[in-house]
């Protein structure tokens, strides 16, 4: 594993620490690779994934197909399956990745649908 890797994981390990999904307030997991990015809604107290979306599910991408239009898109769909699922508040847990670029872009995406943080 690479140095960065593991910073990454150690400032996760340290964010999760605090960070707890209840059934009323379950956890938005967002994961970011070089090209992909994925969002994840899971229950802590049951250790269930209860919904997730990536860029892989949006059909018609985008203008700018690349960065952060495509994490906004990501973060609407997500909150449309949230909702539809009954689900407003959740917590962000932004995996250890700095909150900006992708990953800001994807939780303003995510509070435009209407999810609550």
């Amino acid at each position: 594993m690479s140095i960065k890797t593991e910073k990454r994981a150690r400032r996760h390990k340290k964010i999760r620490a605090s960070m707890v999904g209840t059934k009323d307030r379950p956890r938005l997991f967002v994961f970011r690779s070089n090209q992909h990015i994925y969002a994840q809604i899971i229950d802590d107290s049951s250790a269930k994934i209860l919904l997730s979306a990536s860029d892989l599910e949006i059909k018609a991408k985008p203008a700018s197909a690349k960065g952060c239009g495509v994490a906004r898109e990501v973060g609407k769909l997500i909150a449309k399956k949230a909702i539809e699922s009954k689900i407003e508040k959740i917590v962000f847990d932004r995996g250890g990745f700095i909150f900006h670029g992708r990953v800001k872009a994807l939780a303003e995406g995510a509070r435009e649908g209407g999810l609550k943080f």
